[in-house]
């Protein structure tokens, strides 16, 4: 791990910085590619790294059938389904599970619409850990299934997911506990820039010309600015990619902030769309995305229902990638982006696909892990009896 060292950017989110410098990005590609391959831009000490799985090194798929399909011979998907829990939260909870190993902490904690929820159930199964989840009462049945079949405590918050995130945060606060939290904890965006470090050495250490990525709370889209900004720092880029974040048409409070329309009720309904993965009506960073977008010389775009369900179509039938709803979303904007000249079809072009639809199988979930929750209290309560 290089020097680092910790600010607020313009938004107000603690930024980690590293003295940068071409050596800190390996010349050579190694037999295991994960996202530790990028440790010394990582704030992860010298030693073994503890955390059990492998994480990252996913696919850029070259997908000729769906680049002949929409015009776009140089579309690429960066395909992070092939993580453990399906779904690019991994890299954040990995990065947050090593350092509360090296720490000593035995319980992690996150908010989560589903698929960080089920990530941190996962790693922390893997690593030893015990996981406290909070969630909205509408959280799909089967994301839940996952976390107790993990041995994760899940509280459902009623007050819905904005509530959720407070109450984990609040826990952690109180007990001691990691806090995984997308946005609140740095680690989560120094993981998850390491997209933008494979998406560079995948397309031969050259960088595309725009990025096109699913947003709800926002850390995903403003980790891969990090990334791209980071590798212009080391002198190893000279621009960075456009980024252009989608939301669902009927949850789009950063696409509405981004264009200057306030948004209505109908523009704030989570429950609208099947994408519940960036369904989020109080973004964590939302500010910090808008910034990235604008410095970047991005924009951001709402799709339809219909376009996020043929989007999931189309990624399996043209490009053999499983993928759900959230995401999908940046192959639902494609097409938008280019009708409005935001992306032109001659263009490299990488999608980000976010995640895909994991059910659980096997015995039935453990129905005594998962209570209601809406204070410390009833939490404190529910864990006093664990075995």
């Amino acid at each position: 791990m290089g020097s680092v060292t910790g600010s607020l950017d313009r938004a107000g989110c603690e930024w980690l910085q590293y003295d940068y410098g071409s050596a800190l990005m390996a010349g050579t590609r190694p037999a295991s590619f994960t996202m530790w391959r990028y440790r010394k831009l990582l704030p992860v000490p010298d030693g073994p790294v503890r955390y059990p799985m492998p994480i990252g090194g996913t696919p850029l798929l070259s997908v000729p059938a769906l680049r002949k399909a929409s015009g776009t011979p140089h579309l690429w998907i960066k395909d992070e389904t092939r993580n453990p829990s399906a779904s690019n939260k991994d890299r954040a909870t990995a990065l947050v599970i090593e350092d509360g190993l090296r720490r000593g902490v035995g319980t992690i904690t996150t908010a989560s619409t589903g698929n960080a929820a089920v990530a941190t159930a996962v790693g922390a199964a893997a690593a030893g850990m015990r996981a406290v989840i909070f969630v909205s009462t509408d959280c799909q049945p089967d994301k839940l299934a996952l976390m107790t079949q993990a041995r994760a405590w899940v509280f459902r918050v009623p007050a819905g997911y904005a509530a959720a995130v407070d109450l984990s945060r609040a826990a952690a606060r109180a007990f001691g506990w990691l806090d995984r939290n997308t946005g609140a904890n740095p680690f989560t965006i120094e993981a998850k820039k390491t997209v933008a470090f494979e998406v560079w050495e995948q397309l031969g250490r050259r960088l595309p010309d725009a990025m096109i990525v699913p947003v709800g709370d926002g850390p995903t889209l403003v980790a891969l600015d990090k990334g791209f900004a980071e590798l212009v720092s080391c002198g190893l880029a000279t621009r960075q990619p456009r980024l252009i974040g989608v939301q669902a048409e009927s949850c789009q409070p950063l696409v509405r902030a981004w264009s200057g329309v306030p948004a209505g009720p109908a523009d704030l309904n989570p429950a609208g769309t099947a994408a519940d993965g960036i369904a989020v009506v109080r973004p964590a960073i939302g500010d910090a995305v808008l910034d990235a977008v604008r410095r970047s010389g991005g924009s951001l775009l709402a799709v339809t229902e219909s376009a996020l369900l043929s989007a999931v179509a189309t990624l399996a039938g043209r490009a053999g990638v499983g993928a759900e709803p959230a995401g999908a979303a940046a192959l639902a904007g494609l097409e938008c982006a280019v009708e409005r000249g935001l992306v032109d079809r001659l263009e490299t072009t990488v999608l980000l696909v976010t995640g895909r639809e994991v059910k659980a199988g096997g015995a039935p979930p453990g129905a005594g892990r998962v209570a209601v929750a809406q204070g410390l209290d009833e939490v404190e309560r529910a864990l006093a009896g664990e075995c």
